[in-house]
């Protein structure tokens, strides 16, 4: 069953959402320029959307969908127990956590769209 409804951007958080928008990782910023300005299948996305007080990397608000790009600090067991617990978090709200490694990014641009795709619910 589904929590109560999620506050998206505190504005306690405004300031370190414009942080992390004006410091994106290489693979946040390609990702970005796929996905921007409603260029995948007509989706608005949000890039470093707050969710209650975990920030994510891209949020689409129809879908109910995020993108998470991970990197080499995501790959150690604290650090996935962290994203599982906050994935677990998301989905309680009703919310699809899509994770891909940066370098997916760049390697595999393909894919990682169309797993994109695949998980609009409304296609």
């Amino acid at each position: 069953m589904p929590l109560n409804k999620p506050n998206h951007n505190k504005k306690s958080l405004k300031n370190y959402r414009k942080n992390l928008r004006n410091n994106q990782t290489s693979a946040e910023t390609r990702l970005w320029m796929l996905l921007k300005n409603k260029q995948l299948e007509a989706r608005k996305f949000r890039r470093q959307h707050s969710i209650n007080n975990f920030i994510v990397d891209f949020y689409c608000p129809s879908e109910k969908l995020v993108i998470e790009l991970d990197g080499q600090v995501h790959f150690n067991p604290v650090a996935r127990e962290k994203d599982d617990r906050r994935d677990k978090i998301l989905k309680a709200y009703g919310i699809k956590v899509l994770r891909f490694e940066n370098k997916m990014v760049f390697e595999q641009e393909e894919i990682v769209l169309n797993a994109i795709r695949a998980a609009f619910k409304n296609k």
